[in-house]
């Protein structure tokens, strides 16, 4: 790995995420940007004036047909994860797809066995992972630090989401509905952290919204979600607040882990933070190894997927784990549409 070159990447997507993504490419030591994939003419030479030692497509394709081209990141709207996820895999190439990694259950499904026909990597950003505060609670969970885990509260209060180009994120049609944005980070969370209590056997969920009671488009959203020892999570977020506030507290048989993160947007480097455990007036702050961030946790994420690929070694977030977050993303959005708890089992594509 160390003597390795860097490895070639290519990037679908050009969003205000996408340019994130680009940026965190050209800062990596191990990696270089080959190709873009940019849709409008204004945004192609925006991108070839920030990145003008790569090649800028109009067609996502053109790079899924370049020999020399050994990864590639999908930072599309939704309802395009799929055909361009199943087409790089096709051309045998790696693969880190922005969450959700589709829209339906049958094409996850079809992602993660093309991947494992074709032997190669399917990633998943689910970045909160490798975040040096929601990841450090998950090792001090393994550690034991509160005993055998049993209950995870993990909230989100934030303003309102941007539309996103051409107005995606407000489409069902094209984000397939809000569950799938930032609560599916949340439900990987959980089921992450509480790995130890089985699968989560059934979610009940409620959503509703103060601008027109979209069940698809909601501000408001809460889901329990039971696990097979009996062990469950409760998933909470609002979209009529302000800044970014994000919590997690993880319980169990002997305490509690207590993560806060906060500020005006979760790209901001303002924030403030905090990491504790304990019980009672036994309480014990942990320092952490660098400022937890949304940028921080893409750098990471592309550092460990490069890793993954050069060592041939498990990555953080495999296929299986995001179909289990849509699984639940699914589950949840049934509930919420039929009022009733969904067993997990039981779930199907409409």
């Amino acid at each position: 790995m160390a003597n390795a070159p860097p490895l070639r990447i290519g990037l679908v997507g050009y969003g205000l995420f996408g340019q994130h993504y680009a940026r965190a490419i050209d800062a990596s030591p191990i990696a270089t940007l080959a190709a873009l994939a940019v849709y409008s003419e204004s945004s192609q030479a925006a991108a070839q004036q920030a990145h003008p030692h790569c090649a800028v497509y109009g067609d996502w394709q053109r790079i899924t047909e370049r020999d020399d081209i050994e990864l590639v990141a999908v930072v599309v709207p939704n309802h395009l994860h799929f055909e361009i996820g199943e087409a790089v895999l096709r051309a045998d190439k790696h693969l880190l797809m922005e969450k959700p990694l589709a829209l339906r259950l049958d094409e996850c499904d079809r992602l993660v066995s093309l991947a494992e026909q074709r032997q190669r990597t399917l990633a998943v950003g689910h970045e909160l992972r490798l975040s040096p505060l929601w990841g450090r609670a998950k090792t001090l969970i393994d550690a034991g630090a509160i005993g055998r885990p049993r209950h995870a509260l993990i909230e989100l209060a934030r303003f309102p989401y941007r539309p996103g180009s051409a107005g995606w994120r407000h489409d069902c049609a094209r984000v397939g509905n809000w569950i799938l944005e930032e609560p599916i980070h949340f439900f990987d969370l959980a089921r992450w952290y509480l790995a130890a209590a089985g699968e989560p056997v059934s979610v009940f969920a409620r959503a509703n919204s103060g601008a027109d009671g979209s069940a698809d488009l909601a501000d408001h959203f809460s889901a329990i979600l039971t696990f097979s020892d009996g062990s469950y999570a409760v998933v909470s977020q609002t979209l009529s607040a302000f800044g970014h506030h994000q919590s997690a507290k993880i319980s169990g048989s002997e305490g509690t882990i207590q993560a806060t993160w906060n500020a005006a947007d979760a790209r901001s480097d303002e924030c403030h933070y905090d990491l504790r455990y304990g019980l009672g007036d036994r309480v014990c702050e942990v320092a952490l190894a660098g400022r937890p961030g949304e940028l921080r946790e893409l750098a990471d994420e592309l550092t460990s997927v490069v890793r993954a690929i050069r060592d041939q070694t498990p990555v953080f977030c495999s296929g299986d784990d995001g179909r289990w977050s849509v699984r639940l993303c699914l589950a949840a959005h049934a509930s919420v549409i039929s009022g009733q708890s969904v067993q997990i089992d039981s779930l199907t594509d409409p």
